[in-house]
């Protein structure tokens, strides 16, 4: 099994990969940043896993299909693809969002989204086996709403909305696409300016109904799931995980 993830900042704590690569797939990491991408590397080999860095802009359609490529020309197919690039750009009420920050999360959080899937399916409808694919989105957007943070929200909203029309739109091609959308988890997303972890721990504690933030683990779990056999009939759908913040 080939596997390819995308993020926008990748980290050798991204909750994905080395799962992945304990289940046996060869993983290709993607983003902007080499070293970081990396450190990913190390530690999935670390642990005994085969992994590669190709360093790629999600936010350029040239970039995804020359991703898809080199992971073919390095591993032979693409059976399963994660798409995780993100941005939160957040803080400010509509009316005064700058167009900046829109733009960025927009080519980033969407677009970043589009390109991907359109590389991959176009990869994975040519082979037997097809492919399996899973968007992150977030329970911020189609799920829940909070103030000062629309750009964030809509280009999620989005990414769900666009999840569910690509599954309905490639299924019949042998590929199955379906999304996770996190609430709050282990990631530096959701801390707050100034905050600790413990400052989180301690926020989450009344926050959440769960009392907690989500590990990497239990979001890890939930994209193996999708892009499993175990989830062969599952199309189109958007699991939420937010420890209950959405029920």
């Amino acid at each position: 099994m080939v596997v390819h993830l995308e993020w926008r900042r990748a980290s050798p704590t991204q909750p994905a990969a080395t799962p992945l690569s304990a289940e046996g797939a060869n993983v290709v990491v993607a983003g902007r940043t080499a070293a970081s991408l990396e450190e990913t590397v190390a530690l999935i080999e670390k642990e005994g896993g085969k992994a590669v860095a190709f360093t790629a802009d999600v936010s350029r359609s040239a970039d995804g299909r020359d991703l898809v490529a080199r992971t073919v020309e390095r591993f032979g197919s693409l059976d399963v693809a994660v798409n995780n690039a993100g941005v939160f750009r957040g803080g400010s009420p509509v009316a005064e969002l700058s167009e900046e920050d829109w733009r960025l999360q927009l080519d980033i959080n969407l677009s970043g989204v589009l390109f991907g899937l359109q590389a991959q399916v176009t990869q994975m409808k040519t082979q037997e086996h097809g492919g399996a694919i899973v968007n992150i989105s977030s329970n911020f957007g189609a799920h829940r709403r909070v103030r000062g943070a629309a750009g964030y929200i809509a280009t999620k909203a989005a990414v769900s909305a666009l999840t569910r029309a690509a599954a309905l739109d490639h299924i019949a091609d042998g590929v199955r696409i379906n999304a996770v959308s996190p609430g709050a988890s282990q990631s530096a997303m959701s801390l707050h300016p100034g905050e600790t972890d413990a400052d989180r721990a301690a926020r989450m504690r009344s926050e959440s109904p769960l009392g907690r933030i989500s590990s990497g683990a239990e979001i890890a779990a939930a994209v193996l799931y999708l892009a499993s056999d175990d989830a062969a009939s599952v199309v189109g759908t958007d699991l939420v995980i937010d420890g209950g913040a959405t029920a």
